[in-house]
């Protein structure tokens, strides 16, 4: 007596955006998709971070901007314990972005103008082991500015935009707060910024930290 094939599992989905009309329309549209299950929803970076060791999907869905944690800073953190593929959205591509993303072992980089229909064949093919690169994306990242900030002058601009005082920066780089200071001007200086908030904003931009 012959059995019949089983069916395959579906690929259990976490979808992260903070604008809730768009998260609501993914959440929608891929559940349509017979072989994918969204198992969670979530606003933020940081929550996604808790989502995914819950849940452990397969595929992490990304907004790139995000409050608590960027996509790229969650997909790192998300990483660090779990081998699930993830796949960045957003909805502008900043110069470095890419880079970033690619260093946090992302599988795919996708605008946020990407058919349902379209993004479900992505998520598929990078379950399969596969990675997926917006052409567009790709060749924004080819034309990208080379950084001009040393390693510490990125770890300043990095705590800066994190909302760190100054001082509070040098203890949590083990530095003098004069240090920090030199550090801090020169980055301005190389960056033509007028204030260190300025400075790693500019540097966010450009993908630099």
């Amino acid at each position: 007596m012959s059995t019949a094939p089983s069916t395959p599992a579906p690929l259990r989905l976490l979808i992260a955006d903070d604008e809730e009309l768009i998260r609501g329309a993914l959440v929608a549209l891929l559940s349509l998709e017979p072989d994918l299950e969204v198992i969670a929803d979530v606003s933020d970076g940081g929550a996604a971070v808790t989502a995914a060791a819950e849940h452990r999907p397969d595929v992490v869905l990304l907004d790139l901007e995000m409050p608590v944690l960027d996509g790229v800073d969650a997909a790192i953190q998300i990483r660090r314990t779990l081998d699930t593929r993830i796949v960045l959205v957003t909805r502008h591509a900043r110069p470095g972005t890419l880079k970033r993303a690619l260093s946090a072992g992302i599988s795919g980089f996708v605008p946020k103008s990407t058919p349902a229909s379209e993004l479900a064949q992505i998520i598929r093919a990078v379950a399969r082991g596969e990675r997926y690169i917006d052409r567009d994306l790709a060749a924004a990242a080819l034309t990208e500015d080379e950084n001009p900030l040393t390693a510490r002058e990125r770890d300043v601009l990095r705590l800066t935009r994190e909302g760190l005082p100054t001082k509070l920066v040098a203890k949590h780089l083990h530095l003098a707060h004069g240090t920090v200071r030199n550090h801090t001007s020169a980055a301005m200086l190389k960056l033509n910024a007028e204030s260190r908030v300025q400075a790693a904003a500019i540097a966010w931009d450009n993908g630099w930290i």
